[in-house]
């Protein structure tokens, strides 16, 4: 594939139009969930909408940490993996449920980025010669300050950062909001902003893990996941991006027609079997339709018929089954979580893109602002 016909996949989306998605919820919910190491409070807000289905999020990595939607019988379950109490998020061996991923998500090759003729090293402690999810004190780690709002979407949930210049080696002093905003048909909204004041990078996602049979109810291999994608990207067995792109056809990272998840988990390919499963990122076909929304994924289980449809202006997702997660430790429930019990789908702009100059860019001047859009949209389908 060409660099050209390569970026051309990666056309950069605007979402400050977007189409009304549907009626928002009314009611919000704003408590103390619990504290930080140091004795701040963390808040979180609790959007119910008009069925009963809810969606919990706090200010610790402005992080979703629930989400309750039905299945065909109309019976509610939390679809998401998670801890009881915010300071598990906050440990170094968490596997980042449910946190907003920033200043970059994903790996920086390196650990360094070029600026207008400038080299910036990034903090990498722990990381290897990388720098990944913006570093070891990223935006995950961050304690957010969140206020209802009122959107022309209906209300929500907005969490705000001050990043200063220089964190975690990225220049500028950058300013970033998520906002949450929960509908009466079980859409989750998800707007990101930010602005900088110097030239600096930004790639912001939510690092949240779907089990659709509810969180805790076994592992996501019999669960279903189609793609929009006909290419993905090619990695060493410790996940380096290559930066070369390949066909997903005739490989296991085929899930442009659906399939289940567990169907090739175990193939033979170097990377995954590094990874003992998926963790890989895929360029999305639709991501040249400037200035919508298009449908990146489609995750169901067959057996409660939920059903997840996802939505982003962003060029890429990164696959990600849950092959490392703890099966000792007690997660949300007071219950074990086994190898593989959720799947991320983690909406954004490629690995490495400050150093890959046929990727998109990620940079972000002085008087922009970035903005990006991903929708969740549950379902459930009739008993076959």
């Amino acid at each position: 594939m060409t660099p050209t016909r390569f970026a051309s996949l990666f056309i950069a989306l605007a979402c400050s139009s977007m189409v009304l998605t549907g009626e928002a919820a009314a009611a919000i919910k704003d408590e103390v969930w619990g504290t930080m190491q140091d004795g701040k409070p963390v808040h979180r807000f609790t959007l119910t909408n008009a069925s009963g289905a809810h969606v919990s999020v706090m200010e610790l990595g402005a992080a979703v940490t629930e989400i309750w939607v039905p299945d065909r019988a109309g019976k509610l379950a939390d679809v998401v993996l998670g801890f009881d109490k915010p300071t598990d998020y906050n440990t170094n061996n968490s596997p980042q449920f449910g946190l907003v991923i920033g200043r970059y998500a994903n790996r920086i090759v390196g650990g360094t980025i070029k600026l207008g003729g400038k080299e910036y090293k990034l903090t990498t402690a722990g990381r290897g010669n990388s720098s990944m999810h913006g570093g070891p004190e990223g935006f995950g780690t961050r304690l957010w300050k969140g206020a209802k709002v009122r959107t022309s979407e209906g209300e929500g949930v907005r969490f705000s950062l001050l990043s200063p210049d220089g964190d975690q080696g990225f220049p500028g002093e950058m300013r970033a909001s998520v906002t949450y905003v929960w509908t009466n048909d079980n859409r989750l909204l998800i707007d990101y902003s930010a602005t900088t004041t110097k030239p600096t990078v930004v790639n912001l996602t939510n690092h949240s893990y779907f089990n659709l049979k509810g969180a805790g109810n076994g592992n996501i291999l019999d669960q279903r996941l189609k793609l929009g994608a006909d290419f993905y990207m090619d990695a060493e067995p410790d996940n380096t991006p290559t930066g070369e792109i390949r066909k997903v056809a005739g490989t296991p990272f085929d899930f442009s027609a659906g399939k289940l998840i567990g169907r090739d988990i175990d193939a033979k390919d170097p990377q995954m079997v590094q990874n003992r499963g998926y963790n890989v990122h895929y360029i999305l076909r639709n991501s040249t339709i400037p200035g919508t929304v298009a449908e990146a994924a489609e995750l169901s289980d067959p057996a409660s018929g939920r059903t997840l449809h996802m939505y982003t202006t962003e060029p890429g997702v990164m696959l990600y089954t849950a092959n490392f997660i703890s099966t000792d430790r007690l997660m949300k429930g007071g219950v074990k979580y086994p190898l593989r019990a959720g799947v991320a789908l983690e909406t954004q702009h490629a690995p490495d893109s400050p150093n890959r100059p046929h990727f998109p860019s990620t940079t972000l001047l002085p008087g922009q602002t970035f903005k990006s859009r991903t929708i969740f949209a549950f379902s459930a389908s009739p008993a076959q």
